[in-house]
């Protein structure tokens, strides 16, 4: 009942992620009244459009490894919102979240009384996050933005290890319409002198997030230049991955996660290590401690399997560029002969894009709707569905609850074939929601 308190008090915050308002001042104004937490400790700072959550986990997996104490915070939840912010790789306890929570309450209030707009939702908990971190205390925040870079409200650290994942069109028109005012958004993240970890981009971001890095004086280190995959090759479970890092190159890698998008993550993930730790100036790091932290990677509801027969796996794809890395990652690690999707998605995505780049992975589609404010009717995405499937292969369903059920039982009808699955994708609330159904189910 305490955490449900807590809840409460942040859910009148919403709008959370939808509210880009292009200023730090409330944040700026928060962490200056709880002494400046968030300067308390070294961050590895992450944005772009896809990828920021594993490669995150990743990092984080490794600096434990080399004897660190992390702090992350990634967003948005899966199953609770204590999951945002986790002490060596473990969510707060709903206790630590609580006095977190209590401990700084009467400062958002404070801000509150002297802002034109009350704090948002993102904006208080990133502050709980800096507090956390704070009384930890933690040796380095491993921190992803909410949404965009200039104005997010992780923003007031001066990271000296900034990731930039590869950008794409997406919070369409909140960060811009166009790659270049996008990137230009994410850009915001590369401090001064800092070490800026570049995965690869279209030639519009590239562009604007190389000159940032020269305005700053920023050194730079490119995927497929300085670092990258070597090689990979799909293994039980996962991949087996050479990276050449900044110090030299780490073979015999084994990677918990399915995907050559995530194999370019652990690349990105490695190089964050080693500038962050020195490696590159230094030679290698200790590669049996980099094969132990990426062993023991996990990634939530990204090709994560949590049934058989038939496999069921979940993926939060909820954009045209990570369906493309998971629809590729689907051919790649699985052998499906009829696969049956479940989606459900947020109506301010480009969900025609995504079903396009599904539709020739999957059989058969069952739409459905979730329980966000912001889900995309299920009437509106069945027509939709439509236009890209034809009629023939959609299923309608009022509730996640019946779609699982009703995609179990299409896959099973195939099942004396072998070969039969189910694909629960759309969006991250969709996959969050499968995940506490099937839990339970």
């Amino acid at each position: 009942m305490t955490l449900q308190r807590v809840l409460a008090a942040l859910a009148t915050r919403y709008p959370a992620e939808d509210r880009m308002v292009p200023d730090l001042d409330r944040i700026t104004l928060l962490c200056d009244l709880l002494g400046s937490p968030q300067r308390g400790y070294p961050s590895i700072h992450l944005t772009g459009t896809n990828g920021k959550s594993s490669t995150a986990r990743m990092i984080d997996a490794l600096l434990q490894g080399f004897g660190l104490r992390p702090g992350r915070y990634t967003s948005p939840h899966l199953d609770s919102v204590t999951e945002r912010i986790t002490l060596d790789g473990q969510p707060l306890t709903d206790e630590q979240f609580t006095v977190v929570y209590d401990e700084i309450a009467p400062y958002v209030e404070l801000v509150d009384s002297r802002m034109p707009l009350p704090m948002t939702f993102f904006e208080v908990l990133t502050a709980m996050a800096f507090a956390a971190f704070a009384d930890a205390p933690v040796d380095v925040a491993v921190l992803e933005v909410g949404l965009g870079g200039s104005w997010d409200a992780t923003n007031v650290v001066d990271a000296q290890t900034a990731v930039l994942l590869p950008i794409g069109l997406d919070h369409l028109p909140l960060l811009g319409t166009t790659l270049t005012e996008i990137a230009t958004e994410k850009a915001g993240i590369i401090s001064a002198g800092a070490t800026v970890v570049l995965a690869q981009q279209e030639p519009e971001a590239a562009e604007v997030l190389l000159r940032r890095c020269v305005d700053v004086g920023a050194i730079v280190a490119r995927e497929g230049l300085e670092f990258g995959v070597v090689s990979r090759a799909t293994a039980v479970g996962g991949q087996l991955l050479s990276l050449q890092g900044l110090g030299g190159r780490y073979g015999d890698i084994y990677l918990p996660l399915h995907g050559a998008h995530q194999a370019a993550n652990a690349a990105a993930a490695l190089a964050a290590v080693e500038a962050f730790l020195g490696g590159g100036d230094k030679g290698m790091l200790d590669v049996e401690l980099i094969r132990e932290g990426f062993a023991r990677t996990a990634s939530p509801g990204r090709l994560e399997v949590v049934r058989t027969s038939p496999t069921v796996l979940l993926d939060a794809a909820h954009n045209a560029p990570g369906m493309a890395a998971t629809v590729a990652a689907l051919t790649d690690a699985f052998a499906f002969t009829h696969l049956v999707a479940v989606v459900a998605c947020l109506a301010d995505k480009d969900v025609v894009a995504m079903l396009e780049v599904l539709e020739p992975a999957v059989a058969q589609v069952v739409v459905t709707q979730n329980g966000s404010p912001r889900a995309l009717p299920v009437d509106d995405l069945r027509d939709l569905a439509t236009d890209v499937f034809g009629e023939d292969r959609v299923q309608v369903e009022d509730s996640l609850d019946d779609a699982l059920s009703t995609a179990v039982a299409l896959a099973d009808a195939e099942a004396e074939y072998g070969g039969a699955g189910v694909l629960v994708t759309g969006s991250i609330v969709t996959v969050g929601e499968a995940r506490t159904l099937l839990r339970h189910g």
